[in-house]
């Protein structure tokens, strides 16, 4: 790991997390939510789906194994995918959880490339990395190779004049209000073009 990567920032942010653990899903209870979600009665929901009133109750009070065909079914009736029916619904209760950091009270972590500040920093599980980040390097040969690292990554110029460098793609001047969204595994860097240090806001996906 270079002195430059990101990914020092990422265990960071993560090191607090907790791991999820799988709750098993009861097909017939999440049926019943998503129909009644959408306010249906058995007869409409069954209608919609294209299934007898008895299957549909037997399927939700667990009394039978639909077959894929009317898994199938059922999905289209609800107009989500048939994942979407073994996918536990998120948790009702808002969060409310909020975090405010004033200009330049973010916690410091500066390279020799970045000068990075880390926004948020008192939010644990977050899904998201937000940092401010000044741009010290003038051209790639003061990176040690490609930055690369797991998620997706969104970019944008607070100020100054930068050139975006990927892996893939040719070389980009961004400028004020420019950003861009990418995919965090291919190799990326980022220089300045102005006289004075850049600065740019980058939030990096942590799920």
């Amino acid at each position: 790991m270079t002195e430059t990567d990101p990914r020092q920032l990422i265990r960071i942010a993560r090191e607090s997390g907790e791991e999820a653990s799988a709750v098993p899903l009861d097909l017939g209870e999440r049926v019943r939510e998503l129909r009644k979600a959408r306010d249906w009665t058995l007869e409409q929901a069954a209608a919609q789906a294209g299934l007898a009133r008895s299957t549909l109750s037997k399927i939700e009070n667990g009394q039978m194994s639909p077959t894929y065909e009317a898994l199938k079914k059922l999905a289209t009736g609800l107009n989500i995918s048939v994942p979407q029916l073994f996918t536990p619904p998120r948790a009702a209760q808002v969060m409310g959880r909020m975090a405010f950091t004033r200009s330049g009270d973010g916690s410091a972590y500066a390279t020799a490339t970045y000068e990075h500040e880390l926004l948020a920093a008192s939010l644990v599980k977050k899904q998201m990395l937000p940092y401010r980040a000044r741009i010290r390097a003038r051209t790639m040969e003061e990176f040690d190779g490609w930055v690369r690292h797991d998620g997706e990554e969104f970019l944008y110029v607070l100020t100054g004049v930068i050139r975006l460098y990927t892996e893939f793609y040719e070389p980009i001047e961004m400028r004020r209000g420019d950003s861009a969204y990418y995919d965090a595994s291919m190799g990326h860097n980022v220089v300045s073009l102005s006289e004075d240090d850049a600065t740019i806001l980058w939030v990096t996906s942590l799920a």
